[in-house]
């Protein structure tokens, strides 16, 4: 990964462990500044990618009807706590002119935006704009679900509650029918 600092975050990770009043030579904690920054690595490695990029392979297909991949897990990062969140989004979108993109692009697209400091409604909005503009799409709908651990562990202290986003573009927030369509097949089990 380029442009990660790791001796920095190492560095920082001692600071709070110093600041909370823990020993950061006990046997322990002797590594964690060490795996924290791997794992902010890892986690926040969105910055440095564009989602963009996976939708520049595209197939030519006699396909016009939407396309729907549900489920798609995810993890972030709450910019405001540095604490995770997670869930799962559902991506739908209407080819124009036989545009497809493969599959695995769309959980692509959601991975790479997600995992950099991140806001849910921003990832909504991303994954959707991005759709739109790659594949020149009808329309795009996206809509995540997710459980924030700074409601769950801190503030409100309320685990399983779930936050709901939505977005549509193009044909989907013009045409209200074709919006419930989408909605009632992410909906099936």
């Amino acid at each position: 990964m380029t442009n990660v600092d790791l001796k920095k975050i190492e560095e920082a990770v001692k600071m709070i462990l110093e600041a909370v009043g823990e020993d950061v030579d006990r046997e322990g904690l002797l590594d964690t500044p060490k795996r924290v920054a791997k794992m902010y690595q890892e986690m926040f490695s969105g910055l440095h990618e564009d989602a963009k990029d996976y939708f520049k392979t595209v197939f030519h297909e006699d396909h016009e009807e939407f396309v729907l991949v549900k489920d798609i897990p995810f993890y972030s990062m709450c910019e405001h706590h540095l604490v995770p969140f997670y869930g799962k989004a559902h991506v739908a979108y209407i080819p124009q002119n036989g545009i497809v993109a493969g599959l695995s692009k769309l959980g692509r697209a959601v991975e790479t935006i997600a995992r950099r400091p991140q806001l849910q409604e921003r990832i909504t909005s991303s994954v959707a704009d991005t759709i739109m503009e790659m594949l020149g799409a009808k329309g795009a709908y996206v809509v995540i679900e997710a459980e924030h651990m700074c409601m769950t562990m801190r503030g409100l202290k309320k685990p399983g509650a779930k936050t709901v986003t939505a977005v549509a573009r193009g044909i989907y927030e013009e045409n209200e029918t074709m919006r419930k369509e989408v909605i009632s097949f992410i909906q099936m089990s």
